[in-house]
């Protein structure tokens, strides 16, 4: 019963994972017609090499760390006041996760034409004599606007998951701490919040991995400027790898970012499990 599924995790992650790593080592251009030649490790050296590839990892760490900060907290801040299950909140629900449902690319050019410089956001403020703000035309601005576009388009599934894990609190040890007196917060630090470690784990690993990964929002929002400030190292990769036709170099790129993801989820992992055999 396994093997459907193997077979399908197999075909659409270990074999282009495979070729991803093969062809980091070659110079291969993407072309049919050329063979690979087998160049060792000198794509990752170049990778390394870059000069601006310490200001592209910068802005992907930002990225990830900042808008899966971000996101979770809004998730789970949402989440605390969807708990009960009412028309209302039913309701809002549905709309919390509207926007995840669009796609990036299409959340990137609506927030594009909202927050551009003439934008619909600016033009309000031009008609009202006000200074227009450099949302999209400043470099700090830009990836500010860009992490709260993407925390906005994602949170929609962390929340999610943060509903599934409140909805499996215990009942009767929230109705025992309320007949104890404990106030509000220290409910939610006592009973909720360790009961929440488990979707917690979960909600960072994904929204951190699926950061890592941002590019459509970079193409349509911000094309990448201004003067690369909003450079992710997904964008960088496919940058690299259709108009330059380097698909060797951007292949080890990638490679790199899977690595990356892979270290950033052990460690969240890791630090779950630690603080699980204190706590026990």
């Amino acid at each position: 019963m396994v093997i459907p599924a193997m077979v399908v995790f197999v075909a659409l992650l270990v074999v282009p994972v495979g070729y991803a790593v093969y062809y980091s080592l070659t110079d291969y251009n993407g072309f049919p017609t050329q063979q690979p030649e087998f160049v060792g490790l000198d794509n990752y050296q170049r990778v390394f090499a870059t000069s601006d590839i310490t200001q592209t990892m910068m802005v992907t760490a930002i990225v990830a760390v900042v808008g899966s900060l971000l996101v979770n907290g809004l998730a789970l801040s949402l989440a605390l006041l969807l708990w009960r299950t009412t028309r209302l909140t039913a309701l809002a629900r549905v709309v919390m996760f509207y926007p995840h449902v669009l796609s990036l690319i299409v959340v990137g050019f609506l927030w594009a034409a909202i927050l551009g410089p003439q934008g619909a956001v600016n033009s309000l403020l031009d008609s009202l004599g006000g200074s227009p703000l450099p949302f999209l035309s400043d470099t700090t601005w830009a990836l500010g606007t860009l992490v709260c576009v993407i925390a906005w388009a994602q949170f929609g599934v962390q929340l999610l998951i943060y509903l599934a894990g409140l909805q499996a609190v215990p009942s009767d040890l929230l109705e025992a701490a309320r007949i104890d007196g404990a106030s509000r917060w220290q409910t939610f630090r006592n009973v909720t919040w360790p009961a929440l470690a488990p979707s917690v784990t979960v909600a960072l690993v994904t929204s951190m991995i699926s950061l890592l990964k941002t590019y459509d929002v970079v193409v349509s929002l911000t094309g990448g400027g201004p003067a690369g400030s909003t450079k992710t190292f997904a964008y960088e990769i496919l940058a690299v790898s259709f108009p330059k036709r380097e698909v060797g170099l951007a292949s080890a790129e990638a490679v790199v970012l899977i690595v990356v993801a892979a270290v950033l989820a052990f460690g969240v992992l890791a630090m779950r499990r630690r603080s699980d055999e204190a706590a026990s």
